[in-house]
């Protein structure tokens, strides 16, 4: 197995000993004085409605709390949307959100907001999930010959571009869509649906399959 997380900027392999060294592409990761600065806001500001995700180590997270309703979340997220902004735009690293651009002192924007019905993820504007995607092959193909047959499976529409990329590549992929209703984007490979059902519920189904599929169990 394989990880790749932060769509591309963090990775580790995953062996019979468990996980492996984990790397980080420093050139995309925020600087720590930022960081800190941001840790600091959803610390003293947000903590009613969303906390800081202590396990991304390139990008910013700030998620919405379980145990607050999705209608609270969603009042305080412009609040510490616009702060978050502030926060990148006096350090000058250069940031978009939205309609809203601050380029740096070089003209140039690396960053940007991204928000979510459950989080504001702060990153580098390079990364992406087909750049996660084009990684993970990479380190598979240094073991042989890579299958032909590929699935991608995930709850936004960014992460169709895992599909993109593989398809794109010349595989055989489908994209599974665990959370439809957001709306099932237009593509040249199928998209697949399991049903009624939707996110961990969808995703352990699909699994299931394969299981069966691959005679597994």
């Amino acid at each position: 197995m394989y990880g790749v997380c932060e769509k591309g900027a963090v990775w580790f392999a995953i062996g019979a000993a468990g996980m492996g060294d984990v790397i980080v592409d420093e050139s995309v990761a925020l600087p720590q004085a930022v960081v800190q600065e941001l840790r600091h806001l959803v610390n003293n500001d947000f903590s009613d409605t969303m906390f800081f995700d202590e396990t991304k180590q390139a990008m910013v997270s700030v998620e919405q709390r379980t145990d607050v309703t999705g209608a609270e979340y969603k009042r305080r997220q412009p609040a510490f949307n616009d702060a978050a902004y502030a926060v990148l735009d006096r350090h000058g690293l250069g940031v978009r959100f939205e309609d809203r651009v601050s380029p740096n002192s070089e003209g140039t924007v690396p960053f940007r907001l991204d928000s979510t019905i459950i989080s504001t993820d702060i990153e580098s504007v390079s990364l992406d999930k087909n750049h996660a995607a084009e990684r993970a092959l990479a380190f598979f193909a240094d073991g042989g010959a890579l299958p032909r047959l590929w699935r991608s499976v995930g709850d936004s529409r960014s992460d169709y571009r895992m599909a993109d990329y593989l398809h794109e590549a010349g595989f055989d992929v489908s994209h599974v869509d665990v959370r439809p209703l957001d709306g099932i984007l237009d593509s040249p490979y199928p998209v697949i649906v399991m049903g009624e059902q939707i996110h961990d519920e969808a995703g352990a189904s699909f699994l299931a399959y394969w299981v069966e599929k691959l005679g597994l169990r």
